[in-house]
């Protein structure tokens, strides 16, 4: 979901971007109308995550999954690199890296069906490892780190697609953080990737320009043509959460629709929550009733209640409701309502 008031700026710019006489999707990302656009995304962003001075902000394309490559081969020097396994994405991630080097995973919880995030100290890492990498909130199994590991004096790099801008985060802690822009910022198509100046200008000499995170710093992320459209979205977002309270704020409005769901979750028989309680994502909330014909009809019937995309992935099954920043809690309200209704109609056997 976008914001209401972000569908609505967009909506009146839509046509002719304030005196432009265009769309911001018909200008040329050199003119400067979209230049101020896009220094202004960046500035809001910066305000609103609390980014340092040393670190770059990259508006990139190719989605995450393209950063799956672009972090080992711009980070790794002595060609070794840890990955912490919560997920599908985690492992994607794992597995591509394993491309270039030497690659291990220095913990994981695919024994228990990913339904908590792994448990780490600075001893679970290898000490001349190059980077140590996780996957912060993981949509598929509804599952979210409650810390941020310890890796000493190793670049932490943090994929955040699906709960980037939903609560502060120290960005201090992060060598690396990189997110698909279409969970909470804007349509898919922009790839944000904040990083440490420390850590550019490390690339293997077969990186392709595209992923060169130096080509994409020293070039303002206007090496090609970035994906403006999104840019411009997601600069009213960043501007939106600033105007609500920031982070702060968000993070009590994700809490209190997270806490909700969770409440009637965990106070009554039918459904089953899988994910561990100190694993819980605010975002992503997945849930089964255990038997498949009623999880299969519970989608269905939902839609016709006009409660959209709560199947589960496919790889797990079961529901999920994904209730990012711009899901209302009289959303959230009326999934409970339908949820008790659905459990009413349908007894299990």
């Amino acid at each position: 979901m976008l914001p209401m008031p972000v569908l609505e700026s967009a909506a009146r710019d839509l046509v002719s971007y304030g005196d432009s006489g265009m769309s911001v999707m018909e200008m040329s990302h050199r003119s400067p109308s979209f230049d101020a656009i896009i220094k202004a995304a960046e500035a809001s962003f910066r305000k609103l995550m609390n980014i340092p001075d040393n670190y770059k902000v990259l508006f990139l394309q190719g989605g995450a999954s393209t950063q799956f490559a672009a972090v080992p081969l711009n980070l790794m020097k002595t060609g070794k690199a840890d990955y912490i396994l919560s997920g599908q994405f985690s492992t994607k991630a794992f597995k591509e890296a394993q491309k270039y080097g030497d690659v291990v995973a220095a913990a994981s919880s695919k024994d228990d069906n990913f339904s908590h995030v792994p448990k780490t100290t600075r001893e679970s890492f290898r000490p001349d490892a190059d980077y140590v990498h996780m996957c912060f909130n993981n949509t598929i199994y509804g599952t979210k780190f409650d810390y941020i590991p310890d890796t000493g004096d190793i670049p932490l790099v943090a994929d955040m697609s699906s709960c980037i801008i939903s609560e502060p985060v120290d960005v201090t802690k992060f060598g690396v953080i990189y997110a698909g822009a279409q969970k909470n910022m804007a349509p898919a198509g922009l790839t944000v990737v904040i990083i440490r100046e420390d850590l550019i200008g490390n690339a293997r000499p077969e990186t392709p320009a595209m992923l060169d995170y130096k080509l994409m710093a020293e070039a303002d992320s206007m090496y090609n043509t970035p994906p403006c459209w999104p840019i411009y979205i997601a600069g009213l977002v960043y501007d939106w959460i600033l105007s609500i309270g920031g982070l702060e704020e968000m993070k009590k409005i994700n809490e209190k629709k997270a806490k909700l769901l969770y409440d009637y979750l965990d106070n009554q028989d039918y459904y089953i929550a899988p994910v561990e309680k100190s694993s819980r994502s605010m975002m992503n909330v997945t849930f089964v009733t255990g038997v498949e014909e009623l999880d299969k009809k519970f989608p269905k019937e939902a839609e016709k209640a006009g409660l959209m995309n709560l199947k589960g992935h496919r790889s797990v099954g079961g529901m999920r409701a994904s209730i990012y920043n711009a899901m209302p809690y009289e959303g959230v309200e009326k999934l409970v309502e339908f949820m008790k209704e659905f459990a009413k109609n349908n007894p299990k056997g």
